[in-house]
């Protein structure tokens, strides 16, 4: 596998790029995991995800200006790298390859718990190899194969996402009387904001942590097709998904029940498709959900090869990681990357949880300090561009260039105070600034040899 003589095809096609936008911003954690949420801040987390979504957008844009300039695999680590500085650069692609192993063996050990809802005897080891082979399967592929997989896994999440919706309003509209009462379980039980402005605050801790992942799209430039139109139109449609699927969703689930019951008897989505006469709801629901599990682990396996590719290049990683297989596959870090991840899951059985808290906190960290990397190198690479008036050649700009740059550092800045206030997260900011600290001593390490 000579380097020089195979380069990375563009074979991601629009829809790909659509369905892989699209499924990276609907994960398990909209299945499962609202209920939790909901409880600290009852209806009010339709404006939770509103005000996260529109954070993650701006982000987007920015990442998506730089990406469509410069469509590299290496994403905001090569721009971190070229516009900000060196270490910003190694620690933006280290800092991105270890939380997306932490979150993949998450994910495959949910796959695991998934399956066991069928087969309760069926070992747990053996669900997550077939699984990891699997996934490492449809990487080594090639690159279209791997998108065509995204697509088909992305359209089964968000057909379930819409047919809830619409399962929710028929039953909103039908058996619960007419407008507004039907709607009132948003206003009633303590209000809009039943715990105030501080269980309103607490949540956006929350849910801003759904959102991660997105962020895969800027990786997916290197091999799209055409990405001066691909990038755009999968950036520009983030904000209407998570309209759609998260406040849509919040609504029909806020309407159906007092806020304070969602989730009592197990997933919102598997009472609703229960009550709207379907037997089979914990079965469909344990379906998509172990659909979401191996999508999530599909791109994790996908993003951190490319990320590890875009390293080599940049001289901060073995040059291994640089060299590509025929098919234009950087088959080394896949391989790296999945044989790591099954050494972490073996590890969750073998070592005590706290220490999985503490790596599980390194992910809350970690995405921190990808968003707050994307945002300040955006800035240093306009005002590169704006010196040298070469604006003219970006053909996808951010919006309010620098306001929504100021607001995301302040949000990032907002969200971090929250979490020192949240005993479960304050763990994620302490372990942050020594996560920095040690990426930081490997890099003067690297840099002595």
């Amino acid at each position: 596998m000579d380097n020089n003589e195979h380069k990375m095809k563009r074979g991601l096609k629009s829809r790909h790029m659509q369905m892989i936008a699209l499924g990276a911003s609907v994960g398990t954690g909209l299945f499962y995991g609202s209920a939790p949420t909901i409880k600290l801040v009852g209806p009010g987390i339709i404006l939770s995800y509103l005000l996260a979504g529109i954070f993650i957008f701006f982000v987007m844009r920015m990442l998506g200006e730089m990406s469509v300039r410069e469509p590299v695999s290496g994403s905001f680590s090569y721009f971190a790298d070229k516009y900000w500085h060196r270490f910003a650069g190694y620690l933006a692609g280290w800092n991105y390859w270890f939380l997306y192993m932490i979150a993949g063996m998450a994910e495959l050990s949910a796959t695991a718990t998934y399956v066991n809802f069928w087969l309760p005897d069926f070992p747990q080891w053996l669900t997550i190899l077939i699984c990891i082979l699997v996934i490492i399967t449809v990487n080594l592929i090639n690159v279209s194969f791997y998108g065509e997989s995204e697509y088909w896994a992305s359209f089964i999440k968000i057909t379930a996402i819409c047919c809830m919706i619409i399962f929710g309003l028929y039953l909103i509209f039908t058996t619960m009387g007419p407008f507004p009462q039907n709607f009132s379980n948003l206003w009633v039980n303590g209000g809009f904001f039943p715990n105030g402005a501080w269980g309103f605050a607490a949540s956006l801790a929350v849910v801003m942590f759904s959102f991660g992942g997105v962020d895969l799209i800027g990786i997916t430039a290197g091999e799209a097709e055409n990405p001066e139109k691909t990038l755009p139109k999968a950036i520009n449609q983030i904000l209407i998904r998570i309209l759609i699927f998260y406040i849509g969703t919040m609504v029909v689930l806020m309407s159906l029940s007092p806020w304070d019951q969602v989730g009592l008897q197990g997933s919102p989505f598997v009472q609703i498709f229960s009550n709207i006469g379907i037997p089979a709801a914990a079965n469909i629901l344990n379906f998509v959900v172990l659909v979401a599990a191996l999508s999530a682990y599909n791109g994790i396996l996908y993003g951190t090869s490319r990320m590890l590719y875009g390293l080599a290049k940049e001289g901060n990683a073995p040059k291994i990681f640089a060299s590509l297989s025929r098919t234009g596959i950087p088959m080394v870090g896949i391989l790296v990357s999945a044989v790591i991840g099954i050494i972490l899951v073996i590890m969750t059985y073998y070592f005590p949880k706290e220490l999985f808290m503490y790596l599980l906190s390194i992910v809350v960290a970690g995405l921190i300090i990808s968003w707050f990397i994307i945002t300040i190198t955006h800035m240093k690479f306009r005002l590169k561009f704006t010196r040298e008036n070469r604006l003219d050649e970006l053909k996808f700009k951010s919006l309010f260039y620098p306001y929504t740059n100021y607001f995301c550092i302040l949000f990032l800045i907002a969200v971090v105070v929250i979490m020192t206030q949240i005993p479960d997260m304050l763990i994620s900011i302490i372990v942050l600034p020594i996560w920095v600290i040690f990426i930081y001593m490997t890099y003067l390490f690297k840099k002595k040899d």
